[in-house]
């Protein structure tokens, strides 16, 4: 502890990792602000990204409306743009997908929409992308929001106040339709954003609804169904928005922001088996699944209270209240988890989960220089936030993850000291995490568990065996953490437009205890002294450089990171996923460039990632000895990946094509070690997309194409993981046409 606090005071004390404001290569929307003026709320401080030792991206609202109309989710639209972060499943799930090799934390205006107690990775789809003016991208392991930002933030920053007296507002339309404008295929959204200024006063409202049809993969197939983990095809989404707002003062406001989503399958197809051995992928038939189609809902509402100029400082506070029930799917053929044979004939018993969280959280900072030494700028902070999720079963009215509780208190202090007239900076900060976990008395299921008989590689396995290990009852516990959590960095400009920096940084979470707890099958367990529960704490040390001048934007970054005790997802049974405690390592470098060209308006940008993940793999055998020795697979890091893209803007039109190439990878490990099964590794695919958009004297007019080429692959997760599973052996989608129409009035 005294080493952390001698390391805390070195640093300066302020914030975590170096900052690279993206600019928007499209034309800002009417209304919004400069790239240069952004302030980047998610890094808690209104110092331009500039003066920050962290790593930023900020996706603007037209590039962002350009790849929402491409790919259709704020998700899909990260990881186009962001070369580090994972290719999408394109499913309702985004389990697997990770930022730098760890997972991001989601937020919406600095709220959490991660539930990293029991993750059920549908927090990629919180909130519709029309009411999304910027999306901020921190990179790494980092505290500043709290538990779940081991890998970055990725913060959905909603629309803002109007600005003009009177009545404002947007519309769009758009359709949607495969290659083949197969009837099942066509999808279609309506959107509109009204909003009210008077005097103090503002009000927006909103509604978004979005009817997706089938997907169809480059052969024209349809695309399988994941009926368990849930599905955005064939799908129907409701997103509605608000916010009140008030001005106080000519520097203090008060806002209330609420907004529901919730996304429901329509439940028209079931599952075909695939043929891994003949590279046929999972398809789809008409049919009716059992049980309730998978699911999401969340609803969220904050009130904050701010002011730019209260005893010469930036004070900011928010209170928060969110909550999701994340439904899922069920199928026959894997239900091996939930028999019981005190409820009925085992092979006979259908069941479905459903993850219910809620969380209440409040957040204060003030921020200001200190009088007579201006250049030096603190910032003291307090967060506390109360998390209860579970994970039940509501067929049979089960609790299959019992209710956990997560409390968290953090105090925080950041600095940022100018010198030389800014041509150094220093920047560190501490937060302190208290936090204590909640778990009552519980049973685990009685889980009685299928046996495959062996069969051909290309037949669905059957269930032909039984074998009954019977619940367990956990002696529940309320065990406490306590950890300081450091960042420090340093960035040098020698000239205008020209940094260099290094960092370190610490970031906090907790397991995913749900998996954790619903997975013990020995006896005598208590929650109190159970190890696996620890949190995870992980850091990231990162140097680099960046150039901005002239028609010149550059970046290089070289990061790696370690957590002794971090994660490791690993295949279960019926294509559930448990988590082991061990560590890991990861490193990595992203390189971004981009280029104006003598021809007004034309941009060309290029970006590369490679990520390096290892883990102990003697830890997964229960004789851990530190040592990382095997690589992580891709159900746990993202392969490298090279972006390339070139865009015009000027007057009324508007174009993009991009091409993202995912590299092939290979699993191995060290010598003497079990090797990762081979059939995981990595072919790799590449993408093309294009987009073009003319301004009208009524409206934008916009035609945006995925896959261009109508390419056939394989997605990432489908090929790096469950090799004997031919019903989760999932095609990417094909070319794939959206045209919109949007109006600003």
């Amino acid at each position: 502890m005294n080493r952390k606090f001698a390391l805390a005071a070195l640093a300066c004390t302020a914030l975590s990792s170096p900052a690279f404001a993206q600019q928007d290569t499209a034309p800002v929307a009417d209304g919004a602000e400069g790239a240069d003026t952004i302030i980047v709320t998610a890094a808690r401080t209104i110092l331009p990204p500039s003066a920050l030792p962290l790593t930023i991206d900020i996706i603007g609202k037209d590039s962002l409306d350009q790849q929402l109309a491409i790919s259709g989710s704020v998700t899909d639209a990260v990881s186009n743009l962001t070369p580090s972060f994972s290719p999408t499943r394109q499913k309702l799930s985004g389990a697997g997908e990770t930022l730098r090799g760890r997972s991001p934390l989601y937020a919406i205006n600095g709220i959490p929409q991660s539930t990293p107690m029991r993750d059920g990775s549908r927090d990629g789809f919180t909130i519709d992308g029309f009411f999304v003016d910027r999306v901020e991208l921190i990179y790494g392991s980092n505290a500043l929001q709290g538990i779940g930002g081991t890998g970055g933030i990725v913060n959905q920053v909603t629309v803002g106040a109007p600005k003009e007296e009177g009545v404002s507002g947007r519309v769009l339309l758009q359709g949607t339709a495969d290659d083949g404008f197969s009837k099942d295929g066509l999808g279609g959204k309506i959107g509109g954003l009204f909003q009210y200024k008077a005097g103090r006063f503002d009000a927006t409202f909103g509604a978004a609804f979005e009817k997706r049809g089938a997907f169809y993969d480059g052969e024209g197939r349809r695309i399988g169904i994941n009926l368990t983990q849930g599905e955005t095809q064939d799908s129907k989404t409701l997103s509605l928005f608000a916010r009140l707002g008030y001005e106080l003062s000519s520097s203090a406001r008060l806002d209330l922001i609420a907004s529901r989503f919730e996304l429901k399958g329509d439940g028209d197809y079931i599952a075909l088996a695939g043929n891994r051995a003949l590279g046929t992928p999972t398809s789809a038939v008409r049919g009716t699944p059992p049980g309730k189609a998978a699911q999401n809902r969340t609803e969220s509402v904050a009130l904050s209270l701010t002011d730019t100029d209260l005893g010469g400082g930036n004070f900011v506070s928010q209170i928060f209240f969110n909550r999701s029930r994340d439904t899922f799917g069920g199928e026959v053929l894997t239900q091996a988890t939930f028999q019981d044979p005190a409820l009925a004939p085992v092979g006979t018993l259908f069941d479905q989960s459903q993850n219910r969280s809620r969380k209440l959280g409040a957040k204060f900072s003030y921020e200001r220089a200190v009088p007579g030494f201006e250049d030096l700028t603190l910032t003291l902070g307090f967060d506390a936030l109360v998390d209860k999720t579970e994970q039940a079963l509501i067929a049979t009215d089960r609790v299959w993850v019992p209710p956990s509780d997560f409390r968290s208190l953090a105090p925080f202090g950041q600095a940022n000291l100018k010198l030389f007239d800014g041509i150094v900076r220093l920047a560190g900060g501490v937060r302190w995490e208290n936090v204590q976990i909640k778990v009552d008395n519980y049973h685990t299921l009685a889980s009685t568990t299928f046996v495959a008989c062996p069969a051909p590689p290309a037949t669905q396995p059957v269930p032909c065996g039984l074998a009954s290990y019977g619940g367990v009852a956990v002696a529940g516990g309320k065990p406490k953490f306590q950890d300081l959590l450091i960042n420090g960095g340093v960035i040098v400009e020698p000239w205008d437009g020209i940094r260099a920096y290094a960092s370190y940084a610490e970031g906090f979470t907790v397991p995913d205890i749900g998996r954790i707890t619903r997975a013990i099958s020995e006896t005598g367990v208590d929650i109190d002294n159970f190890l696996d529960i620890e949190p995870v704490v992980s850091n990231n040390r990162e140097i680099g450089i960046e150039v901005k001048r002239g028609p010149l934007d550059a970046t290089a970054t070289y990061f790696w990171s370690s957590s002794d005790k971090g994660q490791l997802l690993i295949a279960g049974t019926d294509r559930n996923f448990d988590v082991q405690r061990l560590r890991v390592e990861l490193q990595g470098f992203e390189l971004n460039l981009g280029v104006r060209l003598p021809i007004d308006g034309l941009r060309l940008n290029a970006g590369y990632a490679h990520i390096k993940g290892l883990f102990d793999s003697d830890a997964s055998r229960g004789v851990p000895d530190d040592i990382v020795d095997t690589d992580l697979d891709g159900v746990n890091i993202s392969p490298d990946r090279l972006n390339l893209s070139a865009s015009y803007n000027k007057g009324p039109l508007s174009a993009l094509v991009q091409t993202q190439f995912f590299l092939s990878r290979s699993f191995h490990a060290d010598p003497g070690k079990p090797e990762p099964d081979q059939r995981n590794n990595f072919g790799g695919y590449n993408i093309t997309d294009a987009s073009i958009r003319y301004q009208t004297g009524l409206g934008g007019l916009s035609l945006s194409v995925q896959n261009l080429f109508d390419k056939f692959y394989i997605d990432y997760s489908s090929d790096t993981r469950l090799p004997n599973d031919n019903l989760a052996f999932f095609a990417g989608r094909g070319r794939t046409f959206t045209l919109g129409w949007d109006y600003r009035f």
